[in-house]
């Protein structure tokens, strides 16, 4: 057994939950402003208040498993995007207070809403910068980063935290399109498409410019084992696409949310494959960044215990809090 594949795969699967949870959560709060009403903003929050601390559960996961399975990436990619990952964090933060105190506040709440819509629409837009600074690679010399502090600030990483922005945006609204009803829920169909068609635009420009970016990435989509296997994406992201604005058109309650979580789903794919097999882009690979196998095998002894444990918290609070949120329910604080 490759141990180092094992965490890797741990990783890639405790991001990818990380995104799709935490990402319709932060999506609502970016989606607030074009949602004025107090009481359906009040509403919107209640869809996400018993779980939304749970979702970031995940990130830590991560970033956990990062330190214990490779930590030269650990070291290299947080001194690489030292800034922009602080910004994110006190994003969240500020996202986390405003769940806890806006619901008891009066003459501040609107205050509470910017923090709320700041801290969420920070936290996916540097979330965004992060994943494309790394994805452009990281100068490393003798596993310690060579490079520069603002190396992070650049034109594509500005696009795939905008890009990432829309994303959470469009996972937010399908999730409320799958919690709510009436008219609130008639007004979010109406966003839901065109946020589907911005996303699809960002989806093309990033997956041309990646390639354009990184000859070595265009040499692994291009090489002819991989090329045939990905053929299928984007057919499969048209597919998407497709059943999203049937679903918009027929009102449905659950489909939207389900087609925003296919596309998410390619597009994390497509970042895969062209990762594969480095830890850091054009640096080090996976198991010249990995930690020693007894470490790996003692860590990973914790993670088959944990996991599943989180796995069952998490999913027992959404089993326990489905269904449509209406008003007049309790609040949850």
């Amino acid at each position: 057994m490759d141990v180092t594949i094992v965490w890797a795969a741990i990783i890639a699967l405790g991001l990818f939950i990380y995104v799709v949870l935490d990402g319709f959560d932060l999506g609502i709060g970016i989606v607030f402003p074009f949602f004025p009403d107090e009481k359906e903003r009040d509403l919107m929050m209640n869809t996400v208040a018993p779980v939304w601390d749970g979702n970031e559960t995940w990130l830590v996961l991560g970033g956990a498993g990062l330190f214990a399975a490779f930590p030269i990436v650990y070291s290299t990619v947080l001194s690489a995007l030292y800034l922009p990952l602080v910004f994110m964090l006190v994003c969240l933060i500020f996202r986390g207070v405003s769940f806890e105190i806006r619901a008891k506040a009066n003459r501040t709440k609107h205050l509470w809403d910017l923090a709320f819509i700041g801290g969420s629409t920070g936290a996916a837009f540097f979330q965004g910068i992060a994943l494309g600074a790394f994805l452009q690679g990281i100068p490393v010399v003798d596993g310690s980063f060579a490079g520069d502090a603002f190396g992070w600030l650049t034109p594509f990483s500005l696009l795939t935290g905008l890009g990432l922005v829309v994303t959470y945006a469009l996972l937010g609204c399908c999730w409320l399109v799958a919690k709510t009803e009436g008219d609130l829920q008639r007004r979010l169909h109406r966003v839901v498409w065109p946020l589907t068609i911005v996303l699809l635009g960002f989806i093309v420009v990033v997956s041309l410019w990646t390639p354009l970016q990184e000859p070595e990435i265009a040499q692994r989509w291009f090489d002819a084992g991989i090329f045939w296997r990905l053929l299928p994406v984007p057919f499969l992201v048209a597919i998407c696409a497709f059943f999203m604005r049937r679903a918009v058109r027929d009102r449905h309650h659950n489909t939207p949310f389900m087609m925003a979580l296919g596309l998410v789903l390619l597009g994390y794919v497509g970042l895969l494959v062209s990762l594969w097999p480095y830890a850091i882009p054009s640096s080090l690979t996976l198991w010249e960044a990995a930690a020693p196998r007894s470490s790996q095998m003692f860590t990973l002894v914790g993670a088959a215990i944990i996991i599943p444990i989180i796995i069952g918290y998490t999913t027992m609070g959404y089993w326990v809090f489905r269904g449509k949120v209406r008003h007049g329910d309790a609040h949850y604080h």
